[in-house]
């Protein structure tokens, strides 16, 4: 009876529903899982453990973090290469940022976001970016916090103005290059039966109404906006099992296929790759890191306005 309510994901899913009341979630020996405010209250004066604040200022840290929290900005992971925004920081940059803080390959690290409480912003990405960066960077155990440093102040947990005297790391980047997909071999199967594109950017920017030279989206990729899987009070926690269930259904995303994830400039796909390849344990899941942004680069691509994947086809005339 089960098994045929998750037609789609079959009893895997069904495992991923029962294994979310446990964490680390899920079971395995995925590179990412989620914990929640109460196992990070137990292990917060684990020795091996290293927690990471990426709130979106430095004086939202300085105001408040989870005791023994390192701060590392999101800013680090990202720099303009040959003009291009959105590409990732040199291997060396990387490398000694995740040292600087501390972060040891095969020793959890546990990262957090949150509404800052001295800026105001925050919209609950910098997690997830920051979790996919350090595993596709070489890190093994990342732990993301489920709701951030704000469900963790809601269920009464410690606050700190102290700064940890981190020692440096020796961590060395080792690149999983399995996780992204390049341009070239994105515009060869994007459009494969065996394979899905999402598009994880808000409905309106989707449609066509974002900051690009051209208006609209990747013609054949899927509207999941990034926001529809989270709670709507707190951007960086993960709506229930039972309604992402229910949302990856509505929207076709199938464990079968390839399911590449995208947005604007990749940071909104992180979401979604997290939650797909290491959460709901899909086999095929890959992330198209320049997305929309490297899309429209090519003044040849085409672009589609409107909240379908592609054009409609003008109906032809009959015949007489």
């Amino acid at each position: 009876m089960e098994e045929k309510m998750f037609t789609r994901g079959g009893m895997d899913r069904l495992q991923a529903r029962t294994d979310r009341e446990n964490f680390p979630y899920p079971r395995g020996d995925g590179k990412v899982k989620l914990v929640n405010a109460a196992w990070l209250a137990n292990h917060l004066h684990d020795d091996n453990l290293t927690i990471v604040d990426v709130q979106p200022n430095i004086h939202d840290y300085i105001q408040e973090h989870i005791p023994g929290a390192t701060y590392l900005t999101e800013g680090v992971l990202r720099v303009s290469n040959r003009g291009f925004p959105g590409s990732y920081s040199p291997n060396a940059c990387l490398q000694e940022s995740f040292r600087r803080a501390g972060i040891e390959a095969d020793s959890p690290v546990v990262v957090y976001t949150g509404k800052g409480a001295f800026s105001g912003a925050g919209d609950g990405l910098g997690q997830t970016m920051m979790a996919y960066t350090l595993a596709k960077y070489g890190h093994n155990r990342v732990y993301l916090l489920d709701g951030g440093i704000d469900t963790w102040k809601n269920e009464g947990g410690e606050l700190s103005q102290d700064y940890p005297a981190v020692e440096p790391s020796g961590f060395t980047v080792e690149v999983r290059d399995d996780y992204p997909i390049g341009y070239e071999e994105f515009r060869q199967i994007k459009d494969n039966d065996d394979v899905v594109v999402l598009d994880a950017r808000p409905a309106k920017v989707y449609e066509g109404k974002g900051p690009w030279r051209k208006a609209g989206h990747i013609p054949g990729a899927v509207n999941l906006p990034w926001k529809s899987m989270m709670d709507e009070n707190n951007p960086a926690l993960l709506k229930s099992n039972d309604e992402l269930d229910m949302i990856l259904e509505d929207h076709g995303v199938d464990r079968s296929k390839t399911v590449i994830c995208s947005c604007g400039t990749g940071r909104e796909a992180t979401n979604e790759f997290v939650l797909l390849k290491w959460f709901y344990l899909y086999p095929n899941v890959r992330i198209y890191e320049g997305s929309f942004t490297e899309w429209v680069t090519h003044p040849d691509n085409p672009v589609v306005e409107g909240p379908e994947p592609r054009e409609a086809r003008a109906a032809t005339t009959p015949a007489r």
